[in-house]
């Protein structure tokens, strides 16, 4: 007699459930079997219900795909057992839902990670030298994102989205953050400007760091660029200034999203830094656990003793 993971339907669910997240990831049933190092012809075979693989094979599917291994296994519809049923409606959970729940689960069980600090904000916010006294006060390493992502490009980041458009350059800034925030020690990120606006990747950022906001005045952003010798923004355009003011407003929903916010253009970098340090003081000194469910615009009460948000 089969076991039930031998039988018919568990091997066409689990084809089927490869075959959409393959569809949904928009490769070929060739490029993911490169990428798994599987031949095209079984990974056919195990999208039709028909291939037996071996757990070592699926994970190196489910990493191709970007995807925990246990993601790929089809609930047992004869899984009647709490967590099974739990893990059937985690399945089918948009992003939202599953954002709340880690959460939830986070808080209640007091979660320890040791976490980086995310500096956050449109160019000319002050995360380069805030970042680096930040990273010199705390004694761990300050990392520039967007070098680390023309340093796996090979090329700059102009070059990048000019040779490939911005769907690649997102794809590959969730990949490089992904691996990073998996692999990194506690560090200090000063992030891209735009990383807000990629939906994923900025839960990433939520969930494995200390998230913050170094908002300024466009004025302020727009000296402080200048100040750096970029004028590019600028030259033979008499909107800028009425742009970065509307890409502020259109992004400040989403940066408002970090644990704390930090007013650069009230603040010298030394009082941002020490905002910075008291705000995060008891998880830096590992006396609590962090707090993930803390974020928007209430989270700045770790500084609201100095200023309001």
């Amino acid at each position: 007699m089969n076991h039930k993971y031998e039988s018919g339907n568990f091997l066409r669910d689990l084809g089927a459930k490869v075959r959409a997240l393959r569809l949904a990831s928009g490769r070929s049933m060739q490029a993911l079997a490169a990428q798994a190092g599987i031949s095209p012809r079984f990974l056919s075979q195990l999208e039709a219900g028909r291939g037996n693989i071996s757990v070592a094979r699926l994970a190196r599917i489910a990493t191709a795909l970007e995807q925990s291994l246990h993601s790929l296994i089809p609930t047992s519809k004869q899984d009647v057992s709490l967590r099974g049923q739990v893990w059937e409606l985690v399945e089918s959970c948009p992003v939202e839902d599953l954002e709340e729940l880690y959460n939830w689960l986070s808080t209640r069980q007091k979660k320890r990670i040791p976490r980086s600090i995310a500096l956050v904000g449109v160019r000319g916010a002050g995360k380069s030298t805030i970042g680096k006294m930040l990273s010199r006060r705390l004694g761990i390493p300050f990392v520039e994102f967007d070098a680390m992502l023309e340093r796996e490009a090979g090329i700059s980041l102009v070059e990048l989205f000019a040779l490939h458009g911005e769907s690649y350059y997102r794809q590959l800034e969730h990949d490089v953050m992904q691996k990073f925030l998996a692999t990194s020690p506690r560090v200090v990120l000063a992030t891209g400007g735009s990383l807000v606006t990629a939906r994923e990747t900025w839960g990433m950022v939520l969930r494995q760091c200390h998230s913050v906001w170094l908002k300024a005045r466009a004025r302020d952003h727009w000296d402080r660029v200048s100040a750096q010798g970029d004028i590019r923004p600028m030259r033979n355009n008499p909107s800028a200034m009425d742009e970065l003011k509307a890409m502020l407003k259109s992004r400040e929903p989403l940066y408002a999203q970090a644990e704390l916010t930090v007013d650069t253009s009230r603040h010298t970098p030394e009082e941002s830094v020490s905002l910075i340090l008291n705000a995060f003081a008891d998880s830096l000194r590992g006396e609590q656990a962090p707090n993930p469910a803390r974020r928007g615009p209430a989270t700045t009460r770790g500084a609201a003793a100095a200023r309001p948000a």
